[in-house]
This record gives structure tokens, sequence and C-alpha cells, in this order.
């Protein structure tokens, strides 16, 4: 199911649902080296050393280690990616939180957004 929290969250393991962060704009996770995901992130800042499969929406920042791995799209405000690290969908930049709420909202009603901003990488 969903995980919802509000200020820092470390995934060691595997979530099988959305990780949300409710109401604090300053919500941090970390996904180490093991953790896995498979479901939509949607956190202010996220710094992945392991495995998201599903779409990351972050307002701050993303950190991409070299064994971070993303399977789906990546809306963010700042992104820091280590040679190594692997993103599998689209690279859509997006300063404004109320864009990027607009690209949240998109995508779950039709399951892709299409972005004059975005980049593809495979």
């Amino acid at each position: 199911g969903d995980l919802i929290f509000s200020g820092g969250l470390h995934v060691d393991g595997k979530i099988f649902g959305n990780v949300i962060a409710e109401g604090d704009s300053h919500s941090m996770l970390i996904l180490s080296d093991q953790g896995q995901i498979e479901g939509e992130v949607r956190v202010p800042y996220v710094v992945l050393n392991g495995q998201v499969t599903g779409d990351v929406y972050a307002n701050e920042r993303v950190e991409l280690s070299r064994h971070g791995r993303v399977k789906g799209n990546v809306y963010y405000n700042l992104l820091e990616m280590v040679m190594g690290a692997e993103v599998n969908g689209n690279l859509v930049h997006c300063k404004d939180e109320k864009k990027l709420l607009e690209f949240q909202s998109h995508s779950s009603e039709q399951g892709e957004s299409d972005d004059e901003h975005s980049a593809s990488v495979n």
C-alpha cells in the first residue's frame, strides 16, 4: 500500500506502493543501495541509491548516486546525477511547484505528460 510521511524517511527494504510526503515541504526520502520502490515517489527532496520503478516528483531536489536507478519519468527542480546512475524515462525540469503539481495530476489522469522541457533518457 501507499506510505505517507512527513519529515525524513530512510528505506532499506522494498515498498510496493506510492511514497508520498504529506504537508511538510522539507520532507526527505533516502533510498539505500538495497532499497526498492515500485510506485510513484512524491517527495520534495529525494536521494536515490537504490531502484524506483515509477515516476519521481521532487519540487526541491533529486540526487541520483552511481547505484541509483529510475524506471520512469523524473520531474525535478534541481537534479544531481553521478556517473553510473540510470534513468529509463523522461527528465522534466520544473521550477514552479504549481506546474509540478499540474504534471502530477496530469500524469495520474493520463499516465504520461508532454512538455517542451522533457528529455528522454535510455
